[in-house]
């Protein structure tokens, strides 16, 4: 079980493996606060990879707090087309308002004072503290559960709130404990200095730098310890240390219960064509990618007829409607099961008032291709549609 596992033998060949093998990201070539929390909120549920141009894009265009906290919604939202969680970047926005409000400017280093901001938890405050601000403050993720569960044989569940909570725990005592400041101890010095752990027993204690420590853990598991398919034993530095691979486990290892079953919706997507332009709507401010533009729909798989009964409905003259393909897109709780009908429709023709009333209420924008992809942000879950524009 972790709380009986000795952490401390995990230090040296964890953070020596961390400096021969570290991924050269571009958050990591300059971490501060700023940089630091931006990669970490970009980096929940996304894959590192698909991260990297999206990063460099926001630094570019809000290098800096102030620039964020000042920001246009259409603007950050199009920054962030493609990412998805778009909860994310309007947190992160919220949160830079708060931080300009009440800390004058200046993202704070305290973890407990962290918290406090829109959007950040006990991670990413973590991330912040310790990447940053090289202060003895874990950073747990599903990553750093997988590794420690693995390397302890700990079969608890690590979705429970209550295992990361003493994982937390554990690793903050460590960091506290084998800490050095930053001014003593560069991350390739792999000194020593001696404690006592319970009192009477003298022992070594490696000298560690929260920052190194923290990414070597999330590193290994991203590279090594990897949450889909076997791990990689043989590569990994603590392959003399880990219990689940002495006791056969690491195939049963980490624990995790059964995620409710996602819910399935049905829609049917409408590219409603006036020349060269293309209808979007926005989204409701509130709830699933709220604020974003999106192709108008509606519930339900129609029929040709019922699209075109629609369309009309909408203060529009249908000339030709041709079907689009089938498109699944997969949300964390909802799953759309799309159709999709390409109509063009000549200029607004309302037949009766309540036409014109419908119409006003659907407020449909008609932009080119090029005035989409510049100015309004459209999420990937109508990706299979933008390439029928």
């Amino acid at each position: 079980m972790l709380h009986e596992y000795d952490l401390t033998q995990l230090i040296q060949p964890l953070c020596g493996w961390f400096l021969q093998n570290a991924r050269k990201l571009p958050w990591r070539d300059d971490p501060t606060p700023y940089h630091v929390w931006v990669s970490e909120i970009m980096l929940q549920q996304t894959r590192v990879e698909a991260v990297k141009s999206y990063y460099t894009r926001f630094i570019k265009a809000l290098p800096d707090v102030t620039a964020l906290a000042q920001c246009e919604e259409d603007v950050y939202l199009k920054l962030w087309e493609g990412l998805g969680y778009y909860s994310r970047v309007r947190n992160l926005h919220a949160a830079a308002v708060q931080i300009m409000q009440e800390y004058d400017g200046r993202i704070p280093d305290d973890y407990g004072t962290l918290l406090k901001l829109k959007g950040i938890g006990s991670y990413t405050a973590g991330a912040i503290a310790s990447l940053a601000y090289e202060k003895p403050e874990p950073a747990v993720d599903g990553n750093v559960l997988r590794v420690l569960a693995r390397v302890s044989a700990d079969d608890t569940d690590i979705l429970d709130p209550g295992f990361k909570k003493e994982t937390e725990r554990l690793l903050r005592e460590l960091l506290k404990e084998c800490c050095s400041s930053p001014k003593d101890t560069e991350p390739e010095d792999a000194g020593k200095e001696s404690a006592r752990r319970d009192g009477s027993e003298k022992a070594e204690i490696p000298s560690i730098s929260p920052r190194i420590f923290n990414q070597a853990l999330m590193e290994l598991g991203a590279l090594v310890c990897v949450p889909n398919g076997a791990p990689n034993c043989e590569i990994c530095p603590w392959r003399d240390l880990c219990l689940a691979r002495k006791m056969q486990l690491t195939d049963k290892l980490p624990v995790r219960a059964k995620k409710k079953e996602r819910r399935k919706e049905e829609k049917t997507i409408l590219l409603i064509r006036d020349g060269d332009k293309i209808a979007l709507h926005k989204r409701p401010s509130k709830g699933l990618l709220a604020g974003l533009y999106e192709f108008p729909n509606k519930q339900g798989h129609l029929s040709e007829s019922q699209v075109i009964s629609l369309v009309r409905d909408m203060g529009y003259s249908p000339l030709r409607i041709k079907r689009l393909a089938d498109s699944v897109h997969i949300f964390s709780h909802v799953e759309w099961h799309m159709i999709g009908y390409s109509v063009l429709v000549e200029e607004e023709a309302f037949a009766t008032k309540e036409q014109k009333q419908r119409a006003a209420m659907e407020e449909l924008v008609f932009a080119d291709a090029g005035e989409q992809k510049e100015h309004y942000a459209l999420p990937s879950a109508f990706a299979a549609y933008r390439k029928d524009i």
